[in-house]
């Protein structure tokens, strides 16, 4: 297969130099330039795995100038590679002002799958990851920390964000004051990693191990929010308030049971539920 004009988005390893598909190397040994946010970084896992193609830098402070010298390269017949410090680029990371000027002049962007930290966190944290939301890096000051907190307090679903080693203590205690203590969360640290550290559970039994322990305080962290569950409640209250007034007047004209199956179906519910709760209306045990 050809790679000319085509931009590959390439996951690297978080840690673990194993998780580099060999896809992902073939890739980056074919492609004529790889692009990195930090080439000092990039250079000694490329040159571990025998990759030579020239690297180039492309990083938050030169994207937007390098744009057109990424795009004259892959119009001119040629093929390049997009790889971040670690894990999948874009999440967290430069690169999609690229991506979009690239299929703005209709060149060709394809992923090349692989690590990615806050997804890996997620399933092992033993958090709902049904429906979960990834929020970046929570902003550095504390007053916009925990105003940033707060905007997320009303969600029933999981949410993923990233934290430093320098910041981790006081970003615990923001979400022990904005969430409360006996919250669930999840931090997940260096994983892949030699040290890999995942500990799940309330806010203050994970505020006092991380506390305890100034290893528990290195490295970088994935953190797990579990949903508040308000937005959910809330719906739930008010299906019951419907569920109730549909019960009332079935049960004006229609025997208990048919009104409990009648509910059960319009509400899509459990029938014995149903019938529990026209019993409850009714008064009867």
């Amino acid at each position: 297969m050809s790679l000319q004009q085509i931009l590959y988005i390439v996951a690297t390893p978080i840690g673990n130099l194993g998780d580099f598909s060999a896809r992902a190397i073939e890739a980056l040994r074919t492609v004529d330039r790889i692009y990195a946010e930090d080439t000092r970084h990039s250079l000694p896992l490329l040159r571990h795995h025998g990759i030579e193609t020239r690297v180039s830098a492309l990083h938050e402070h030169n994207e937007q100038a390098q744009i057109d010298v990424v795009i004259a390269h892959l119009l001119a017949g040629n093929s390049a590679a997009l790889i971040s410090d670690a894990g999948t680029p874009l999440i967290s990371d430069p690169g999609f002002r690229l991506v979009r000027a690239c299929r703005q002049s209709g060149i060709k962007v394809s992923p090349i799958p692989g690590a990615c930290a806050f997804v890996a966190a997620l399933s092992v944290s033993g958090l709902p990851t049904d429906r979960f939301q990834f929020v970046g890096f929570a902003p550095q000051k504390r007053s916009a920390r925990k105003a940033f907190l707060k905007s997320l307090l009303q969600l029933d679903h999981t949410v993923a964000m990233y934290e430093s080693p320098h910041r981790i203590v006081e970003c615990l205690a923001d979400i022990n004051e904005v969430f409360g203590d006996k919250h669930e969360i999840c931090i997940a640290r260096e994983l892949t990693k030699k040290f890999e550290t995942v500990i799940s559970g309330t806010v203050a039994s994970v505020v006092a191990q991380v506390a305890s322990d100034a290893n528990q305080q290195r490295g970088e962290f994935v953190v797990i929010i579990a949903g508040s569950g308000k937005a959910h409640q809330g719906d739930e209250a008010a299906s019951m308030v419907s569920l109730d007034r549909t019960l009332g007047v079935l049960l004006e004209h229609l025997p208990i049971k048919v009104a409990a199956k009648a509910a059960a179906d319009l509400f899509s519910i459990n029938k014995r539920d149903a019938y529990e709760r026209a019993l409850a209306l009714q008064g009867k045990s």
